[in-house]
């Protein structure tokens, strides 16, 4: 199926939110927009001057020209004007959801307040919202005026955006993202929270973006999120990637008319200074947002450089191989001891380390930061679970470089919390080395995810990259290209080296 997704949303004459705001943003994301229009607005820069509802025979006749030809991947829903047409929508999704092979989606941005302050729906709806329709939606993206109008919350504090997330999900939808636009919690900052399907809760927040044009950015910030899980990325990643997109628009937003103009429609994000902040307890917004520090917590930031690229990166488990890797030339090495309770753990990890030495090359640890400590590793690397659990303090007062592995955009934002030496993005093929189950990234997320991080970091592509891959993975820019079964696997490891080299140098 392509990457087709609906709009059911109304029409804004002014062209600044609703169907056209939602057709701008898919499109940025290389995507496909088709529309069910449930209203015509007649508004302009100004404000709303008349809703024209549509009747539910002409929304009915638009969907059912989009099945039998267009069906989508996800399903956006804005403005639904009355309690019939709420009625009609929720009847069609609950058949999609019970009878596609592929059950599509479902995005809904309530749209009961514009940002000119005019209510748009009538008071009616709440209780049908709530009936037919939050029990069908897989992600519901509310700003504040609109949560507190669904659930009675009023959004005082952290605690109630979260009791507020919570009550969303006793009506049935399943994930759900506040847009902190309207909250200015903490004062001059912008705070998002969402809360997804499997309970996980986090924090997005960047300074808020002085400007008076931000007409459509809730339309535009939820039509982002369901292009890129049309695109099969995870909440979380499509969640960055829209507070980005939106951020850059607000910064170059313009007036067309003589009140408030729209937020700028512009193209996928890879300018790092539009991406928010990932929250993480110990910073200073965290504490703001009283988020509960670990006992343990060692937060640190800035790490030991590499003075460069890292070039070819080769990742064994065996002391044979880190020598055999580094004797024929390869500058970096990691060793990846699978078996933590292996009784030579500690003896392999200080050998591979005396080998680094010994062939001048980077030899980092995976893992076991202690026994790299202890024997005065190059580096250690880390997973993303990992850093929650390793003593980063250590590792920085030590002089270890670091290395983090990341699995998407909302990774490499968090790991760019802790400035570390390099950053590695996989997996960018399937590997057999590894489960790497719903985080293959693929050649299109790495094309994105370099220029958005090589300014700042030594580069890394990992995951099932072979003779026959490497070159297109080092056509992307990237600055070091990791392989295990590309060297391990060779008949001829010495020539597989030798091949990888030129193709990653050029």
């Amino acid at each position: 199926m392509a990457d087709v997704v609906w709009s059911i949303a109304g029409s804004d004459s002014g062209g600044g939110a609703g169907i056209q705001a939602d057709i701008k943003a898919m499109q940025s994301f290389n995507v496909h927009a088709c529309t069910v229009i449930t209203a015509l607005t007649a508004q302009n820069s100004l404000g709303v001057e008349a809703l024209n509802a549509m009747s539910t025979d002409v929304i009915e006749s638009q969907l059912q020209a989009l099945i039998h030809d267009m069906p989508a991947k996800v399903i956006k829903i804005g403005m639904l004007a009355n309690v019939q047409q709420i009625q009609l929508v929720a009847e069609h999704l609950r058949h999609y959801k019970q009878t596609w092979s592929e059950p599509p989606v479902v995005v809904y941005d309530p749209v009961a307040i514009a940002t000119s302050g005019d209510l748009l729906t009538e008071e009616d709806t709440v209780d049908a919202l709530k009936t037919h329709l939050l029990p069908l939606v897989d992600v519901i993206t509310p700003n504040t005026h609109e949560t507190q109008l669904l659930t009675g919350v009023y959004l005082i504090g952290p605690s109630a955006v979260k009791e507020a997330a919570q009550k969303l999900q006793s009506f049935g939808a399943k994930a759900v993202v506040i847009k902190g636009g309207h909250w200015d919690f903490p004062k001059g900052y912008c705070v998002d929270f969402a809360l997804s399907a499997e309970q996980e809760a986090y924090w997005l927040g960047n300074e808020a973006v002085v400007t008076p044009h931000t007409h459509g950015t809730g339309c535009s910030l939820s039509s982002v999120i369901a292009a890129c899980l049309a695109k099969g990325y995870p909440l979380k990643d499509a969640f960055i990637l829209g507070k980005a997109y939106i951020n850059k628009g607000l910064n170059i937003g313009r007036r067309y008319g003589e009140g408030i103009g729209p937020v700028a429609h512009t193209s996928f994000p890879e300018e790092l200074q539009y991406f928010p902040q990932v929250i993480e307890a110990g910073s200073w917004l965290g504490d703001e947002l009283e988020l509960e520090t670990p006992s343990e917590f060692n937060f640190s930031a800035g790490f030991a450089s590499t003075g460069g690229e890292l070039g070819l990166y080769a990742v064994v488990d065996t002391l044979d191989w880190v020598e055999k890797c580094l004797a024929a030339g390869v500058p970096t090495v990691q060793l990846r001891v699978k078996d933590a309770q292996s009784p030579t753990l500690e003896q392999d990890i200080e050998t591979a380390i005396t080998l680094g030495k010994k062939y001048q090359g980077r030899v980092f640890i995976n893992d076991h930061w202690q026994l790299a400590i202890q024997h005065g590793a190059y580096g250690v690397h880390l997973g993303q679970e990992d850093l929650d659990k390793a003593n980063l303090a250590a590792i920085q007062a030590a002089g270890l470089c670091l290395g983090v592995s990341t699995h998407g955009f909302y990774e490499m934002v968090r790991a760019h919390n802790y400035r570390p030496s390099y950053l590695a993005f996989g997996a960018i093929y399937p590997t057999t080395t590894k489960d790497m189950t719903g985080q293959i990234q693929g050649l299109e997320k790495l094309q994105h995810f370099v220029p958005l991080m090589r300014d700042s970091y030594p580069t890394v592509a990992i995951g099932g990259i072979d003779l026959t891959r490497a070159a297109q993975v080092a056509d992307t820019g990237v600055g070091s290209v990791a392989v295990v079964r590309a060297i391990t696997e060779a008949d001829d490891y010495e020539a597989a080296i030798s091949q990888l080299q030129v193709m990653i140098n050029g």
